[in-house]
């Protein structure tokens, strides 16, 4: 019986890093992951400028003539040869460009953290439904197979409930040698510098470079997978959260980030705690989730991870047996989640049954939660 292919045309939106790895993996043949029901091809990239465009498929899609260049977002949106959008521009812009091509017709990918609050997202979630389209926020790693057995383990019931979940993720970039007292001339001609540093890209002013860290930290395979998914918990939402932020004296945002978040409104009694920093280098195991008869431990980078170990417990509390799991595929772990976007246009659907609206919503609430100890931590130093 010959299985049916489904093809999705993706219009692309932005051209900086994260859509070129986005873009090479969709340019990976499904058939080395053993997928073989869907098919993607880019069709549309749209940026600043038409040269940027063309120079982004020179580059990074092979020269590929048959993919169209725009020098603006909305002739993607209005392009009829796009199916899907995958949106890469940085997150303050995601509720614009993500509204506009919702009003468009086209079904959404966007990247995360999907809005800058749960207020944007739950309009963004009305006007897909209004629209009729599909809506995902792109949440690659859980995607991956590695997060799919880590879930899988977790939830037979040998290693017991889950108690405390340990993540990190760190990323020095060398901020105060960099920039020192020429910190915003660097930022001009740094756009690494200017993701991590500038506060009016990547937030309002005073708050929160690491929201994209914290986003990677917490609401990947780690938190949501372990905790708010497991069944014990039957969905519930977070019953408290505590946070603390140290400010680069650079400029006034986020150098280091703690945060703790609570479930226990159901059968389960869990709480994950978190750290981001972009002055520090990562730490390995990168994760720890801690059980009642064990441990499931995964290295650094905890966001595209390619092998986790398992540590089961004896009565005595002493190790009795060790699995160390190791996962290999062509690409960076991208493609994945547009394997999932595919099908779930073809199924009609319009979220995902892995990374639903529900789990986008739970990460904001966290994130508004999160943002009021940065404002009382501005007050407090006032």
């Amino acid at each position: 019986m010959t299985t049916q292919t489904t093809e999705i045309r993706w219009g692309i939106i932005s051209t900086g890093n994260i859509a070129a790895c986005f873009v090479k993996d969709l340019l990976v043949d499904p058939k080395t992951r053993d997928v073989f029901d869907v098919v993607h091809k880019v069709t549309a990239i749209g940026s600043r400028s038409i040269p940027k465009a063309r120079e982004f498929i020179n580059t990074v899609a092979g020269g590929d003539s048959s993919i169209k260049a725009y020098g603006t977002y909305n002739e993607v949106y209005a392009d009829k040869d796009v199916d899907a959008i995958y949106i890469g521009t940085p997150h303050t812009y995601h509720y614009e460009n993500a509204l506009d091509a919702i009003k468009a017709g086209k079904h959404i990918l966007c990247e995360k953290p999907v809005t800058s609050n749960s207020a944007e997202l739950r309009s963004l979630l009305a006007a897909a439904k209004t629209h009729n389209v599909f809506f995902m926020e792109a949440m690659w790693t859980r995607f991956q197979p590695l997060v799919l057995e880590v879930k899988k383990i977790a939830e037979e019931g040998s290693l017991g409930a889950p108690a405390v979940l340990h993540a990190d993720l760190s990323g020095d970039f060398n901020i105060h040698s960099e920039l020192n007292s020429l910190v915003f001339a660097a930022i001009q001609n740094s756009p690494d510098l200017e993701t991590f540093l500038k506060p009016t890209v990547f937030w309002t002013p005073s708050w929160v470079a690491e929201l994209y860290s914290i986003c990677e930290t917490f609401f990947k395979k780690h938190a949501i997978v372990a905790l708010y998914e497991n069944p014990r918990n039957k969905l519930s939402r977070f019953t408290n959260v505590n946070a603390t932020m140290l400010k680069t004296p650079l400029t006034n945002v986020d150098q280091n980030t703690s945060f703790t978040v609570t479930f226990a409104g159901a059968d389960l009694a869990a709480q994950a705690i978190m750290s981001c920093s972009i002055n520090l280098n990562a730490i390995s195991p990168g994760v720890i989730i801690r059980f009642e008869r064990g441990t499931i431990t995964i290295p650094a980078p905890i966001y595209c991870p390619k092998e986790f170990k398992v540590s089961y417990f004896g009565e005595d509390g002493k190790i009795i047996k060790e699995d160390h799991k190791t996962f290999e595929y062509v690409g960076g772990g991208w493609h994945f989640q547009a394997d999932e976007v595919a099908r779930c246009v073809r199924d009609g659907k319009k979220e995902s049954g892995l990374w639903g609206h529900d789990k986008s919503l739970l990460e904001m609430e966290v994130f508004d939660e999160v943002s009021i100890f940065h404002t009382l931590t501005l007050r407090s130093a006032s």
